[in-house]
């Protein structure tokens, strides 16, 4: 909610207003009325079968026990997620944007 206000209050003064935290890339990118290019969640750059980077049995145990074990990165597949965002660069309005999810 903070963030499409914060985008709602700076539309048109801002190419873009790109939200990230929850590393799950959200499908509600736009180009609000004055020409500002939102989307609440890029997402992440990292191993794909991960809970947010990490090994999905440290990350269950961890959640399971509350003890604090070490977080080890997944060895899976990569994935990108990001927007691209068109600028107008006379107006510095944003005329579109796309999202980015790319497994590598």
């Amino acid at each position: 909610m903070e963030k499409e206000a914060l985008a709602i209050y700076l539309d048109g003064d801002v190419s873009l207003v790109a939200g990230t935290h929850t590393h799950i890339q959200t499908a509600d990118e736009r180009i609000l009325s004055k020409g500002t290019a939102y989307i609440t969640d890029v997402g992440m750059t990292g191993p794909e079968e991960s809970v947010i980077g990490t090994e999905k049995e440290i990350a269950l145990q961890r959640f399971m026990t509350q003890i604090p074990l070490k977080m080890e990165i997944a060895d899976t597949a990569l994935m990108i997620n990001g927007v691209f965002v068109e600028i107008d660069t006379q107006t510095g309005k944003a005329t579109g944007i796309e999202r980015i999810y790319e497994k590598i």
